[in-house]
């Protein structure tokens, strides 16, 4: 789902800068609120929609309902042949006005589509019952605009630089770890091994489910995923019951430690339990990971 991420502490200390630029309209400067992108009138290249800070209105095109709180949302680039410009991996900055907020909200959510792909970019996005920028999102309808600051730069990721990852995502943190999966398997020069162990609490949650199995039928051996499911009746194939545990990860990951890399993204309980703290080991640590092979989004 389109992960309600947690700001960088740079930028969580500067939401009410970025809220004030916009109210006095210090923003309107740089603002591209639904106008052509930036391209070279002789280039043959893609414009790219988000090349630096600005604010740039994306009408939505679609909206699809997944389950009980989540929700697909396509929105569409002025010029069709338009592309994100975003690299690997990458979240976008959302900015909103819910009702009743003077103040205005700015949240990362992460494309879950090709980030190369033509006229659209998707969002996955998982409604919180005291989320506002969610709520907001959520109330869109076809037609309506959203507006996005910049792009977040995350992981950079390099093709080849490791033989193997495991990739953990708990619950919403199953967007950044689709973009990195899908980044590396769509690109034919990158061979890297990839893992997956994704925890939900209910079977509904497992979104993007289609688009994993899809990815396991074309590269077996290559691509592997583990799902485990605290509200599950009984254990049933391709679904564990339970939690992401060290017992789980240890029979995935134990002892395969050596030139791989763990990315991690998911509730903070989970994270914390897995990349540890100053006074306690996490999982990934007593498994043979050491901090510098272990990257939370």
């Amino acid at each position: 789902m389109a992960q309600v991420r947690r700001l960088p502490q740079s930028l969580a200390t500067n939401t009410t800068i970025f809220s004030a630029l916009a109210i006095f309209g210090i923003g309107a400067y740089c603002a591209r609120s639904y106008i052509l992108p930036h391209a070279d009138a002789e280039s043959k290249e893609s414009p790219v929609m988000f090349s630096g800070f600005g604010f740039t209105s994306l009408r939505l095109q679609s909206v699809k309902a997944v389950n009980h709180n989540t929700k697909r949302l396509v929105f569409e680039f002025p010029d069709k042949n338009a592309r994100s410009g975003l690299s690997l991996t990458s979240a976008l900055l959302t900015f909103s006005r819910p009702n009743g907020r003077w103040l205005p909200v700015v949240r990362p959510y992460t494309p879950i589509s090709a980030l190369d792909q033509q006229g659209t970019i998707e969002l996955m996005v998982k409604h919180y019952p005291n989320g506002k920028a969610s709520t907001h999102i959520h109330s869109l309808v076809p037609g309506d605009t959203l507006t996005f600051l910049t792009a977040l730069k995350s992981f950079s990721w390099v093709p080849n630089q490791y033989p193997q990852i495991y990739a953990i995502a708990g619950g919403a943190g199953i967007t950044p770890i689709y973009q990195l999966i899908r980044g590396i398997l769509d690109n034919p020069n990158d061979k890297t091994k990839i893992n997956v162990v994704f925890g939900v609490n209910s079977e509904q949650d497992l979104l993007l489910r289609d688009e994993l199995d899809e990815y396991k039928r074309r590269f077996p051996g290559r691509f592997d995923y583990v799902y485990t499911v605290s509200q599950l009746g009984e254990e049933k194939d391709g679904l564990k019951k339970g939690y992401v545990t060290e017992e789980l990860l240890k029979g995935v990951a134990g002892g395969k430690g050596k030139d791989a890399m763990v990315f991690v993204c998911g509730p903070p309980a989970m994270e914390d339990s897995l990349v540890g703290s100053r006074s306690s080991k996490g999982i990934l640590e007593k498994l043979g990971f050491e901090k510098g092979q272990v990257y939370r989004f």
